[in-house]
């Protein structure tokens, strides 16, 4: 079993509220989710901040290039969003041998 795990760093466009960054960051999320139902994501961090937002999404597989490729296609899909820049994204991929 490993497990994928991905945190990105995200630059909000014209937000100039905390409701307006939620109202965004609920987009990418449900984007995410729809297009690769087999992740789990939400907002993971700078809660505090109306313009950044850092996006966690995890995943289970039983290979670590399913992982790596699920985790690539999320980084992808949100890259490619009109309403955010990406700033940074990490990746890491875990098996459970790695305890």
């Amino acid at each position: 079993m490993y497990v994928g795990a991905l945190t990105l760093d995200v630059l909000l466009g014209d937000v100039r509220s905390l409701k307006q960054k939620r109202s965004v960051v609920r987009s990418v999320i449900a984007e995410v989710r729809r297009y690769q139902p087999a992740v789990a994501v939400a907002e993971t961090g700078r809660l505090d901040l109306h313009r950044r937002a850092e996006i966690g999404i995890a995943v289970v597989s039983s290979t670590a290039a399913h992982a790596a490729e699920l985790l690539a296609a999320c980084e992808r899909l949100v890259a490619g969003l009109p309403e955010i820049e990406l700033l940074s994204a990490r990746h890491r991929v875990v098996s459970e041998e790695e305890e």
